[in-house]
């Protein structure tokens, strides 16, 4: 039984790791979104110089993307959450699953 509930647990966290490695797009492109314009209208960074499309282009391109990953994200972790982990209280659960789907993303890029 202990062995059971063990791989239970186990399981959110292999599956949210294994869901950071599409999220590296998703998350490198809100970046990208972020650092060539509101980031560098405030001056916290600059744009990038070959970067003259406009910023439409860039939300017609992330919004269904970001949206479409998070949609798929957030119905495997609500079913995740009820079917595996049921006696988890939702504020750790979602504040872990949230760090561990975005890892990848700062192993993959040496942010941090």
């Amino acid at each position: 039984m202990k062995n059971a509930r063990l791989w239970k647990s186990l399981v959110p966290v292999a599956v949210n790791l294994l869901l950071g490695i599409p999220a590296v797009v998703p998350v490198f492109l809100i970046w990208y979104f972020l650092s060539n314009g509101p980031f560098a209208d405030v001056g916290w960074t600059q744009r990038d110089p070959n970067e003259n499309d406009g910023m439409l282009l860039w939300l017609i391109i992330i919004v269904p993307l970001v949206a479409g990953f998070g949609g798929l994200w957030a119905l495997v972790n609500v079913w995740m959450r009820r079917r595996l982990v049921p006696g988890a209280p939702p504020y750790p659960y979602w504040l872990v699953s949230a760090t561990l789907t975005i890892a990848p993303f700062f192993l993959a890029t040496g942010f941090g």
